[in-house]
């Protein structure tokens, strides 16, 4: 008889099969309860003995360490396992739900209401906004969403309701969900990349910025262009001199500069220090 899968399988790591950390508030709970119980029992037995009272301390003490090192967590992770990874479980669930994903870069105004404009339009469509990342800009906001959308919503369907909730600089473009990623986990993956191997940087760099890197195929009218409007980046390197990478109708923020360029700083010195 096939076996069903659980509910936790699907959240496991393909790389390494580990489920996701488990939030801190809820192992505090699930520890308290399983061992609260067992501990008033070894407390309860212990203190009736004619024990002299440092045995008894120690008996408590090491009873307490047992119980906690091979009893509680193993017991917990393992018996409320579905409860534990309940957040990640239905964050999988709501995700695989929709018929397509879609990563949008948007200039926001800077004036209370501007975003609820934007779900509004967006809801309208039955699209969810699972992400939201934001930079201020000197003219406004800059957002980056990721929506999971029903089928039948195109990207142009998508830009159109954005800049009709007066979004400017409108990009959309299908993704997948890497892209929900946290951003922290992602800087802390392509950094080990670069880490590893110092010749990833100019591909790393490419996907940091989402951008296409050029190899000196623009003729100088167009760098200087692309140059004004922004939707060319020069990161200076060592070892491969100065890397072009071009998004176009999508300029660099000064922010996407700066972590590329601290990234590019990073090959350095690991080039350097081996």
């Amino acid at each position: 008889m096939t076996q069903t899968p659980s509910a936790t399988a699907a959240i496991r790591c393909e790389a390494c099969g580990r489920l996701p950390e488990v939030p801190r508030g809820r192992l505090t709970i699930a520890n308290i309860a399983t061992v609260l119980p067992i501990e008033l029992a070894v407390h309860a037995v212990v203190l009736q003995t004619a024990l002299p009272y440092l045995a008894k301390v120690s008996v408590l003490a090491l009873s307490a360490t047992a119980l906690v090192i091979w009893v509680a967590e193993p017991s917990v992770q393992r018996v409320l396992r579905t409860w534990l990874h309940a957040g990640a479980v239905t964050r999988h669930r709501r995700l695989h739900s929709f018929d397509a994903l879609w990563r949008a870069r948007l200039v926001v105004p800077d004036r209370p209401g501007a975003l609820e404009q934007i779900s509004g339009s967006l809801a309208r469509l039955d699209v969810n906004i699972l992400s939201v990342q934001t930079e201020q800009l000197r003219n406004g906001v800059l957002d980056e969403f990721v929506l999971g959308a029903p089928d039948g919503v195109s990207g142009q369907a998508l830009s159109l309701a954005l800049e009709d909730a007066g979004a400017s600089r409108v990009v959309v473009v299908p993704t997948t969900p890497v892209a929900l990623t946290d951003g922290p986990s992602r800087a802390l993956s392509m950094a080990t990349r670069v880490v590893g191997d110092s010749s990833e940087l100019p591909a790393v760099l490419a996907e940091l910025l989402a951008a296409e890197q050029v190899e000196n195929r623009l003729s100088p009218a167009e760098l200087r262009e692309s140059l004004a409007d922004g939707t060319l980046l020069k990161v200076p390197s060592v070892r491969y001199g100065a890397l072009l990478f071009r998004r176009a109708g999508d300029p660099f923020t000064p922010a996407e500069s700066g972590r590329a360029n601290r990234l590019a700083e990073l090959a350095e010195i690991t080039e350097y220090t081996r």
